[in-house]
């Protein structure tokens, strides 16, 4: 989840709205990479969730990592509930899920290695305090009930709420992980061909990176439990968003729709006060029931951006948001598969004639599929291993036309990265399938072995 933005001053006019989202647009030399990872920590002796507070706990993590690491603090009212350095960001999810939000770094080798670094941080603080930490897509076995809830106000207003618009949106919460990736635009041209494709193929991104087939302890029936739970959130907020492949789609048409999307919060003096369900456009005219007669701030509206949980997003940049969480080869795979596909204008327009074709329905039942099948997901005669290869051959010639060398130059691009997915291509599992194999053979339906086996 984000942390709150602060300043910038009221805003004047819903123009300034589109020109927020058209400030993000970058010279193509200057596009960067921002990976984002979760992970789920335990206790090693009892294999329970981290609490907040105690020796074994989440707040003992930070603390170590601050004062082992040189990260900065930062905090909430007089909680410690994240840290910043060089900018990165370690922030926590609701259910005490760590995450690293990276820093903007212009290949994948700098950013795998940003990964490395971090999981070798937060090992040597998680040994110290007796913790682990695992990447799964969703907690294998820990109950709704078990799960902590982390000292931001955020989050205490979000779980209120979402018993009233979903079915599921607690179990994502307090009990998924995810990687993603941030990416760049040049322009509002290239930000709707790169948004087209990115939402048309989230769903192979699902498949590939399919690691959730667990649920209270069993199977649950999906290759991606996360991705179900995507599902049945929230239809406000989450989706394919048809509109995006609409004519006429650009800035404006993604306002409009951010607009539409009801409030959670507003953010002043470090304090989150209720706006559930109230209206942004009524906060524009200075008529918003949590605040009333005052008119929001560009950091409110960035904000209010973080708040549409659709499977991309745009800020000032594109967020890839389909993938589970999990091992740490897979954590610089996800980057690689996304900057292979849309960063080589090649690659991209070869994605886009891809699925150019597919109408509402099709994408929509990708995405069901995906989640259920993984790589044997089938929709109109299509298999998903079939189009998953197509996609990463893609990829693979997008990163080869990058052509960014690694290793001081003994690597001469960054398509190694993706050999984790090609993996699972060449052998038509993915990590879910490898579970579910485990679980009904070595683990003879046990789950406990899951934690010494796939722990970082």
């Amino acid at each position: 989840m984000s942390i709150p933005q602060q300043g910038g001053g009221p805003i004047e006019s819903r123009y300034q709205l589109a020109a927020y989202i058209a400030s993000g647009e970058k010279p193509r030399e200057d596009w960067r990479i921002g990976t984002e990872h979760e992970k789920f920590g335990y206790d090693k002796a009892n294999l329970l969730p981290l609490p907040y507070e105690g020796t074994c706990s989440i707040h003992a993590m930070l603390a170590g990592l601050q004062e082992r690491f040189g990260w900065a603090p930062v905090m909430e009212q007089d909680k410690l509930i994240g840290l910043e350095r060089n900018g990165a960001n370690i922030s926590l999810e609701p259910g005490g899920q760590l995450e690293l939000s990276g820093a903007p770094l212009e290949t994948i080798h700098q950013t795998c290695d940003e990964v490395n670094g971090h999981l070798a941080e937060v090992k040597e603080i998680a040994d110290r305090i007796g913790a682990g930490f695992i990447g799964l897509g969703a907690a294998p076995i820990w109950g709704q009930d078990q799960m902590p809830m982390m000292p931001k106000g955020r989050y205490r207003l979000m779980t209120d709420y979402m018993d009233r618009v979903g079915t599921l949106g607690k179990q994502m919460m307090y009990r998924t992980c995810t990687v993603q990736v941030n990416l760049d635009f040049g322009s509002e041209a290239d930000m709707v061909q790169k948004m087209r494709v990115a939402l048309s193929l989230q769903p192979v991104a699902n498949a590939l990176f399919a690691n959730s087939p667990f649920l209270d302890g069993k199977p649950n029936g999906w290759k991606s439990w996360r991705a179900h739970i995507w599902q049945n959130l929230d239809g406000a907020r989450t989706g394919m968003l048809p509109f995006v492949f609409r004519d006429g789609f650009g800035y404006d048409a993604w306002v409009d729709y951010v607009l539409n999307v009801p409030m959670y919060f507003v953010y002043r003096d470090g304090k989150y006060i209720d706006a559930l369900g109230q209206s942004f456009r009524d906060f524009l005219d200075g008529r918003l029931p949590a605040l009333p007669g005052e008119v929001p701030t560009l950091s409110d509206w960035a904000d209010h951006m973080t708040t549409v949980f659709p499977e991309a997003r745009v800020k000032k940049y594109i967020e890839m948001r389909g993938a589970d969480g999990g091992p740490w080869r897979r954590l610089c795979a996800l980057p690689a598969l996304w900057v292979g596909l849309i960063y080589d204008q090649e690659a991209l327009d070869a994605a886009w004639d891809l699925v150019k074709g597919w109408d509402d329905d099709t994408r929509e039942a990708w995405r069901r599929e995906a989640g259920i099948h993984a790589l044997d997901a089938q929709v109109n005669g299509v298999r998903m291993h079939d189009l998953a290869r197509q996609v990463v051959e893609i990829a693979e010639g997008g990163l080869k036309n990058r052509a960014r060398a690694g290793a001081g130059g003994l690597v001469p691009d960054e398509t190694h990265f993706l050999n984790a997915i090609k993996e699972s291509l060449d052998s038509g599992k993915v990590m879910a399938d490898e579970l579910l194999d485990k679980y009904h053979g070595e683990w003879g339906g046990d789950l406990t072995p899951i934690y010494g086996e796939y722990s970082y």
